[in-house]
Parts: structure tokens; sequence; C-alpha cells
């Protein structure tokens, strides 16, 4: 029986590629024992136990930026945290320490190495996190959902969940519009900013609503959970969603989608053969533009600043988009010619590598 730890959560982005590649590794190997490392504030303290997996929590410990306060506490509470990993890891006997960055992960990677267990990784983003980086640096195992990722490491694409592979958008469309009050027969623009929203989307399309449905299109909208002053647009062929926990419906319904530049949303849509209208978060490290350059380079997308994506914007470029069905279908197809679907089984089998390593030590 084989023992595994994997670590990192946070975002969607960093624990949905978890939970994909626990339940290949689940199906591969059922007699495997799994636990998770996570915190008590991100996404995973829903997520893995709602997928039936363990999961244990260590204290939030982010890296310090700045000489403060908080840094002058640092190396106590990563010290102290560390050894509870190490004590972890040798309580569960754990074969192998899988790691998708966030809090958790980097002091994952550093009781692992400490503790002589092999670790596998799996960066997420085509700009890696600083948590990976320092995993990197104990590991040969480490496997990149971007191609132009510049760190060490191997192609594996991003792990996806089986309600995302194994889509079928012609098949569920019809049914996916009925459910969620949609026409039939209207193309579909989805618009999403994630389960937080984005308000920059949110205000321009509501005010651009008209000019959308004009072109002879309707639009779902998912607004967010935490737009508290959002009004939605009162135009026909528009519904406002604020949160679906059944995203592969909304996936289903769509024939374009304007959204944020994610890499786990990036990767959804190239897996399905979505086309998107990308609008990257406005701050950060700028690693949401490069998540969509693939994409964008091929043809499959459009790259468009926040600050840009007002409603002149959506009514000068996104509506003659909209009115261009052959161009749409080009997107599309460039889409799902770059898109990836067994992310979970490549990180599988690096997963796998990293165990047998141990046992061949």
């Amino acid at each position: 029986m084989v023992r595994i730890l994997l670590a990192g959560g946070g975002t969607a982005g960093h624990v949905n590629p978890l939970l994909a590649t626990a339940a290949r590794l689940r199906e591969r190997h059922p007699d495997a024992e799994l636990v998770v490392l996570g915190t008590a504030e991100g996404l995973e303290r829903e997520l893995v136990p709602r997928a039936g997996l363990e999961l244990v929590t260590i204290e939030k410990l982010p890296f310090p930026r700045r000489p403060d306060a908080a840094a002058l506490r640092f190396p106590a509470r990563w010290r102290r945290v560390v050894r509870e990993v190490r004590a972890l890891l040798r309580e569960r006997r754990i074969d192998v320490v899988v790691g998708f960055g966030g809090y958790a992960a980097a002091p994952a990677y550093r009781a692992a190495h400490l503790e002589g267990v092999p670790i596998a990784i799996h960066e997420s983003n085509a700009k890696p996190g600083m948590a990976n980086l320092l995993g990197a640096r104990w590991s040969e195992h480490v496997g990149l959902s971007y191609r132009t990722t510049r760190m060490r490491g191997s192609f594996v694409g991003m792990p996806l969940r089986f309600e995302i592979t194994g889509l079928d958008r012609a098949g569920l469309r019809a049914a996916a519009r009925a459910e969620l009050g949609l026409d039939a027969d209207r193309p579909t623009l989805l618009v999403t900013g994630g389960s937080q929203g984005a308000r920059s989307l949110n205000r321009a399309i509501v005010a651009a609503a008209g000019d959308v449905v004009d072109a002879g299109w309707q639009i779902l909208h998912l607004s967010g959970g935490r737009q508290t002053d959002f009004e939605p647009a009162e135009v026909p062929h528009y519904v406002a969603i604020e949160y679906l926990d059944r995203m592969h419906l909304a996936l289903a319904a769509a024939d374009l989608v304007v959204c944020r530049a994610g890499s786990l949303t990036v990767s959804e849509l190239m897996a399905v053969g979505l086309p998107a209208v990308y609008v990257p978060l406005p701050y950060g490290n700028g690693e949401q533009g490069r998540n969509a350059a693939d994409q964008v380079a091929g043809g499959g997308a459009l790259l468009v600043d926040d600050a840009a994506f007002t409603a002149g914007w959506v009514r000068d470029r996104l509506v003659p988009l909209l009115r261009d069905p052959e161009r749409i279908a080009a997107m599309a197809s460039a889409s799902a010619g770059a898109g990836v679907t067994d992310g979970a089984d490549r990180m599988g089998d690096l997963v796998e590598r990293a165990a047998a390593s141990r046992r061949q030590r």
C-alpha cells in the first residue's frame, strides 16, 4: 500500500488539480492511503471533505514580503509548522509528498526534504509560485501546466476533473440550456468572474447587454457571490446567477466565454474547446496574462486589459465578433486543438515515479 500526502490549497487553481490527481490515484491504487494537507482558511476546508478525503490543517503562513513585525516572527513560526509536518510524515509513514502550491505546500516540501521523502510537484501557472520554486530545489519530479513555464520540469498539463474531461458539450447543450433558463437556439455568451465575481466584467456586460442581445446572442451571467453592488441587466435573453456549483452545465451551454485568466479556467476552456475573451486580473505578478498566452497565440482567444474592458469595448469589439460565426467557430477549433484532457493521468505517472524512487533507494 502506498501512502501519499497531497499538499496545497487556498484557491480553486490549487485545490481542483489536487482533487483531480487524488481521484485518479484512487482509481489506480484503490488501497492507497491519501491525506491532504491544507489550511483552515482555504477552499480545501470545504472541497476536500466533500470529495471524501481526509484533511489535516496547519497554520496559514505567508512568506514575508516586507521587513515588519510579521517578518521577525516568521522564522520561529516556520520551524514550528515544519516540525508538525515532519511528525505527520513519520506518523503516517508517508511514501511521497505531492504538492500543488499554496500556503501548505512550502512547509510540506521542507519537511519531506528533511525526512528523505520524495517530492512530486505540479505547477499550474505559467509563472511559477514561490512555494513550488522552493520545492523544485529538492525534486526531480515536477509537472508543468504550460510548456512556456520557466521552471525545470516536464509538461503534463492541468489535472482536470472528469466532469470537464468527459464533458459532451454538444450532447448536453439542450438539457443544460433548459435547466439554466436559456433559449435552446440562441448562441450563448457566458460571462464569469469566478466564485467571487469581477466588478469590471459585471459592469461592462450589464451596461452593454442590450447590444449583445441585439446581435442575436443570449447571456448567461455568473455574477459572483461577493458583488454586493451588482444589479442585473433588465433585457430579454439575459440570465443572471450568483454562483453555479455545476459549472459543466454552463460550459455545455456556452459558445463563447468572457472571464478572468486563472490557470484552471484557461485549461478547462481549452480542454472542452471553448473560445474566450480573457480579462486578466489587473494586479498580482502578471501570471494570468501568461496563462492565456498559448490560447491567444493559437487564435483561440482574445486578451484585453481590465481597464480597457468597458461597455464601449463590448459594443465596438465584442459585438462585431459575435456577429461573425465563422470566426467564432475557428476560435473554438483552435482552442480544442491546444487542450489537454489527460493531465491527471500524466500527473499520476509522475507521482508513481517519485514513489518508486524511494523504494529504489
